[in-house]
């Protein structure tokens, strides 16, 4: 493509719909995950341009530095695994909380690996990209496709696509807390690890795509830490629980942010107006979407 040319690239945010961590951990140090996992259209947008050099920026601004952010360590890695020098200017507008377990760093990096593949002529299949995906981050290669999906290995080995679960209504809700560290959740997790819940009901509900015994079947095995280092997550997912319309409500990832699946939309978005006039929460609506990154041409 054209050098002058900038790419518009969106970033959805995912939710866990089954998350086992395993008290087992692999070579790298990483725990064996079981995640099932499906895009939804709450989403950052990434502006990519050809720079002199490679830099990121966010919107609001990130308090660390940009070298620690995925999507830069994302570039990085595609600049290694083909040999050129990722030269761009790197702009995230951040609409999806961080530290909120729905994914928004790693679905960054992945953006900016589909932005590169597109300016440098690289097929998105490449096993080189599979491969840069999951050295940045277990959740990112997930991002490269975006229909729901069961990982396993550290929760960055794809096993499974499944039909997707488009326009099905979820509502967010956060406290206003700064949020759960994935490492510090993972410490925890390790002091005292609660027992993973059962995988296969959800994958046989996936298959069949039977919605009803599919949230029947949610469960993350990392819910009791996140509400034990953040006690307002257990009264969100509590409260949540209680509201009409819901048909199941989980922690997303290690939190902080928990989703309902509901009924209809009108029931979420009752749903987060209650959470934000009534309680102050953080809260958005949203809905189940199937596809990853959308590369679009400025």
């Amino acid at each position: 493509m054209s050098g002058s040319a900038f790419l518009l690239v969106t970033a959805p945010a995912k939710i866990n719909l089954y998350l086992g961590v395993h008290p087992e951990k692999d070579g790298r140090g990483y725990h064996r995950v079981d995640s099932v996992m499906t895009a939804i259209d709450l989403t950052d947008t990434l502006a990519i341009a050809p720079a002199e050099h490679l830099m990121v920026r966010t919107v609001p601004e990130a308090d660390f530095p940009m070298e620690e952010n995925t999507a830069y360590r994302a570039a990085v890695a595609m600049g290694e695994a083909f040999d050129r020098e990722p030269a761009f200017a790197i702009l995230i507008d951040k609409h999806i909380p961080v530290k909120s377990g729905l994914g928004g760093a790693s679905s960054d990096a992945a953006a900016v690996i589909m932005g590169i593949c597109r300016y440098w002529g690289v097929d998105p299949t490449d096993p080189r990209i599979d491969q840069v995906a999951r050295s940045v981050g277990a959740d990112v290669p997930f991002f490269l496709y975006g229909p729901p999906a069961y990982f396993s290995g550290a929760g960055d080995v794809m096993d499974e696509i499944f039909r997707p679960l488009t326009g099905t209504p979820v509502a967010l809700v956060k406290p206003l807390s700064d949020g759960v560290s994935t490492r510090e959740a993972y410490e925890r997790f390790d002091a005292a690890p609660p027992a993973a819940g059962d995988l296969e009901p959800v994958l046989a509900a996936l298959r069949a795509h039977d919605e009803e015994a599919l949230f029947a079947s949610v469960s993350n095995n990392l819910a009791p830490v996140a509400c034990e280092l953040v006690p307002q997550i257990a009264e969100v997912r509590a409260w949540l629980r209680e509201q009409p319309g819901v048909r199941a409500a989980e922690v997303s990832g290690s939190g902080s942010a928990v989703f309902a699946v509901c009924d209809t939309q009108m029931a979420a978005e009752a749903i987060v107006r209650s959470a934000l006039e009534e309680r102050g929460w953080w809260a958005q609506a949203a809905k189940m979407e199937k596809s990853g990154p959308v590369v679009a041409v400025g």
